[in-house]
């Protein structure tokens, strides 16, 4: 019996001549980093006159991914500037959330392409930056820029020891998108990716400062509240929740309905670690999801 043999997606190095004919200009370093995806973490120097993304083994970026067209877009380095441009891909390209065809990029620039997603850096000390964004990304969800589960954890493990040392209050909020698998089917990932990332940003910007807002995992997140206790918990709770219901999610033209179901919990008596405080929690989102969904449950 034959043995199927499947190709593995090769991930090419970038290793152009730089064009040194250009006089009177200096060419500043730059690259793209991953920070969602495939090879986390991996730094892609742009370091001749062009580099290539694409699914074929060919590219300098090879992405081994359906959404990806083989040859989906290059980015060209010009006199005193990078821009990037879309071959017509299936599936677009986009920078910022925003699909371009050509576009110059600036430092800090999101690329979008299929289901990976790359910041841009560029500057006199390129090494440095890309330092600074690799110990960001132990702290920082990729997709939706607020903090990651690993943060999270280390953060409710301190907060929690404050909170008893000084006697204070503590609360916390678990929610989960409801039929976020039906938005996926639906209208796509890209759409789901869109939605996760609004939801993210538009409730981080609603919190404190102190607050801590969280990807938990999936499209299930997490906020510490420091100094709140379970009614102010419930308040603000209700207040994200009827803000996303009311919210139009408008991605390519199409409109997506999105409600949350919220679980609250609180620092008692009965809450012996982090892992109490997020099981109770978690157990009073699953009832705001058997009982109807988007609601907000704290208690029981």
């Amino acid at each position: 019996m034959a043995r199927m043999v499947r190709d593995e997606t090769i991930v090419t190095t970038v290793n152009h001549k730089v064009d040194e004919t250009l006089p009177g200009k200096k060419r500043k370093n730059a690259c793209l980093v991953v920070i969602y995806g495939q090879d986390l973490g991996r730094k892609y120097n742009i370091a001749g006159n062009r580099l290539t993304i694409g699914r074929a083994t060919s590219n300098d970026i090879c992405l081994g991914q359906d959404a990806v067209s083989r040859e989906h877009a290059h980015v060209l380095v010009e006199v005193d500037a990078i821009k990037i441009r879309d071959n017509e891909s299936t599936n677009g390209t986009y920078v910022n959330d925003s699909r371009i065809s050509e576009t110059y990029l600036r430092d800090g620039d999101l690329v979008k392409v299929g289901r990976s997603i790359f910041k841009f850096l560029t500057g006199d000390n390129i090494e440095s930056s890309y330092h600074e964004e690799i110990f960001r990304l132990s702290t920082i969800d990729g997709l939706t820029q607020v903090y990651n589960r690993r943060y999270f954890m280390e953060t409710l493990e301190r907060e929690l020891s404050r909170a008893r040392r000084y006697d204070r209050p503590l609360a916390l909020l678990i929610f989960d998108i409801d039929f976020f698998k039906k938005c996926n089917d639906t209208y796509g990932h890209r759409a789901g990716d869109y939605v996760l990332r609004h939801i993210a940003d538009s409730i981080n910007s609603r919190a404190r400062k102190v607050d801590v807002v969280a990807r938990y995992g999936g499209e299930e997140f997490a906020i510490i509240l420091p100094e709140i206790d379970v009614l102010g918990a419930d308040l603000f709770a209700e207040k994200i929740r009827s803000l996303v219901e009311r919210e139009v999610f408008s991605f390519e033209g199409k409109q997506i309905s999105i409600t949350l179901s919220i679980g609250v919990s609180e620092l008692d008596p009965t809450c012996a670690n982090a892992d109490d405080l997020i099981k109770c929690a978690d157990r009073r989102l699953y009832i705001a999801k058997d009982t109807g969904r988007n609601k907000v449950v704290s208690e029981g």
